[in-house]
């Protein structure tokens, strides 16, 4: 297979896009809710399938691990406590952010995404780890449950 000169570019650039966000993502120190939603956009809103993701903190809020740890289909992704759970302990996490995506567009949560958000959270405060927020991404401004009262 023969690469032309400007698609040799464009793999180039986004590798460097991929290095940029995943050092300032490693860097970042998530008390901005604006810089969590920055990074939540970039992270996944192009994804033309669902994806549940975690940020995972220390008790100062900075940033342990962000890591995809479901991945669905077009309309859904199936999200087990018990994963987040164990993650979130062999991290020694003190608090996570969620986050998933919906490739319709549309970022207004689902009556599933505010089950799934209940189910996680209760699961988490048996071990002391604290629920921060759960974002929808979307086309536009990712939603936040915590901003809308939803947590």
């Amino acid at each position: 297979m023969k690469f032309d000169s400007e698609t040799l570019v464009i793999a180039r650039a986004i590798s460097i896009l991929e290095r940029r966000m995943a050092s300032r993502c490693d860097a970042a120190e998530f008390s901005s809710p604006e810089s969590v939603k920055a990074h939540a956009r970039l992270a996944l809103s192009e994804r033309p399938f669902e994806v549940f993701a975690c940020y995972f903190l220390d008790v100062r809020q900075r940033l342990i691990a962000f890591e995809e740890l479901f991945t669905g289909t077009i309309d859904g992704a199936s999200v087990h406590p018990r994963v987040v759970v164990c993650r979130a302990l062999e991290l020694n996490a003190a608090a996570v952010i969620f986050l998933h995506n919906h490739p319709s567009g549309v970022a207004e949560p689902s009556g599933a995404d505010m089950a799934i958000t209940r189910r996680l959270k209760e699961a988490l405060s048996l071990v002391d780890v604290r629920t921060l927020d759960h974002l929808v991404v979307g086309a536009d401004e990712p939603v936040s449950f915590a901003e809308r009262g939803l947590l």
